[in-house]
């Protein structure tokens, strides 16, 4: 299935209960090329809210946002921060709100502003930080994670205020977060703090993907996530290989052994006590899958079940951090301790803490040649799963479907969001939305990360929708 020629997109209908469609799809696309460069403009910022990296441009970030919402015509900015547990301030979030009229409901608009860090340069075809369109994408660090996010949000109020102008009573508050990619460390306190400031009916985040270019989705599930270190030692200190080699292994093997416990012969997470489920709707062909994650010829795909079950509702355990002396360094010696760090993804409906704690008894129960295992657990966070039947959400399905011209799909994400659960338990009755504007091919997080500008155009045009509609009709 293809998109639309960019500017043309189909229509499933002319209106919804006297919504100008084509008023509000025409308001998006003129202001379309701003909206472009302004998404630029951020990009160019490369607020990172890791400690070790200067702070200055992150809080040069928060201002440029806070001011493109000012532009938009909220007067009531803010920006804000708490402290972490240490005492140090967390990232700078931009707040703004709009109150809702007798009868109306808020919603709030969710992205954040900070990045990642952009890695290996060498792997950057353009330069991370200056925004360069091609072929119909827009590449740069943060150009879909999650500064599109944002400007989506800006661009979709802003086509609503000028379309409905006097009639728009709906509430509509801004919260752009500043330290998500550094794993949101005060963003329950931040919730706890400001808990009536931030409080609505409706929450959309825009920090997921769509289903493919040319087809958008609603994410319903997100797993979870536990992490944490698997050290092994096997000797006090460390011995010359030549004189003691041969009657004890050294700590790197005897780890590398417990890693392989961790999967069985199918590349199946070996743990057990996990929920794992073969239960999506849609999925994935295995061609489409190798396109995507850019799998090399030959390797032979890991685990079993649909591979949309494999990303989505199924655990997924990866080592992500290895403690060994580097190749150029390395001396013949047999090395007294190992240290890895693993990372799981949670299948929906598993519990963390009980995740967490399967891992621990694997690991301690499979040490091989009877080393020391030291575990130490990490962070955890809850997955997610939509209710699909609420009105926001058969709103959300109906607004992609109007925006893209074919109907939206309903889809799971295999990464973790775990501020969302931290959403649910302090607004227990919100209806929560999660959209996006990537692609497979964004490659967020990654060197060369992009946005598809029509489906970025769309996006806008689908959140315009909503909004108009929830203005219309209310929650009830």
């Amino acid at each position: 299935m293809t998109s639309s020629p960019a500017g043309t997109p189909q229509k499933i209908s002319a209106g919804f209960d006297g919504i100008d469609v084509d008023a509000l799809r025409r308001t998006v696309h003129e202001a379309f090329d701003t909206t472009v460069a302004q998404l630029k403009d951020l990009v160019r910022l490369p607020g990172i809210a890791w400690p070790s990296f200067d702070p200055d441009p992150l809080d040069r970030s928060a201002e440029a946002v806070a001011e493109l919402v000012r532009a938009a015509g909220i007067e009531d900015v803010r920006i804000l921060r708490c402290n972490k547990e240490d005492g140090t301030p967390g990232g700078p979030a931009v707040v703004a709100r709009r109150a809702a009229a007798e009868g109306k409901p808020t919603i709030l608009l969710y992205a954040h502003h900070d990045v990642q860090p952009t890695g290996d340069l060498a792997l950057w075809e353009t330069e991370p930080f200056i925004a360069v369109e091609r072929d119909g994408r827009l590449y740069g660090r943060g150009a879909a994670d999650d500064k599109a996010g944002i400007m989506a949000h800006i661009a979709a109020y802003a086509a609503v205020t000028e379309v409905l102008a006097d009639e728009l009573g709906l509430g509509v508050t801004f919260f752009f977060e500043g330290e998500e990619e550094a794993g949101s460390p005060t963003f329950r306190t931040f919730l706890e703090t400001h808990r009536e400031l931030l409080r609505a009916d409706v929450i959309v985040v825009a920090d997921s993907s769509n289903w493919k270019v040319g087809i958008p989705a609603l994410t319903t599930s997100l797993r979870g996530l536990v992490d944490g270190t698997i050290e092994v030692q096997v000797l006090e200190h460390a011995v010359h290989s030549g004189m003691f080699g041969g009657a004890v292994l050294d700590a790197p093997t005897l780890l590398s052994r417990l890693i392989a416990t961790l999967h069985d012969d199918d590349g199946n997470v070996a743990v057990k006590g996990l929920v794992s489920r073969d239960d999506v709707s849609v999925d994935l062909t295995e061609a489409e899958y190798r396109a995507d994650a850019s799998v090399l010829d030959g390797v032979r795909l890991a685990g079993s079940g649909t591979i949309a079950s494999r990303l989505w509702t199924k655990p997924a355990l990866s080592i992500i951090g290895f403690d060994a002396p580097a190749v150029d360094v390395a001396s013949n010696t047999l090395l007294p301790r190992a240290r890895a760090k693993f990372s799981m993804r949670l299948a929906p409906g598993q519990d963390p803490a009980d995740a967490m704690e399967a891992v621990r008894n694997h690991v301690e129960s499979n040490a091989p040649f009877g080393a020391k295992v030291v575990f130490t657990p990490g962070e955890s966070g809850n997955s997610f799963l939509t209710d699909t039947g609420s009105t926001a959400a058969g709103m959300a399905m109906w607004a992609l479907g109007e925006a893209w011209g074919v109907p939206a799909v309903e889809m799971g994400i295999g990464g973790s969001i775990p501020f969302i659960a931290d959403l649910t338990e302090v607004y227990p009755d919100v209806q929560i939305l999660v959209t996006g504007v990537e692609d497979p091919d964004s490659r967020a997080h990654s060197a060369n990360e992009s946005l598809h500008l029509e489906d970025f155009r769309n996006a806008v045009v689908a959140e315009a929708l909503l909004l108009a509609r929830l203005n219309r009709e209310g929650l009830a």
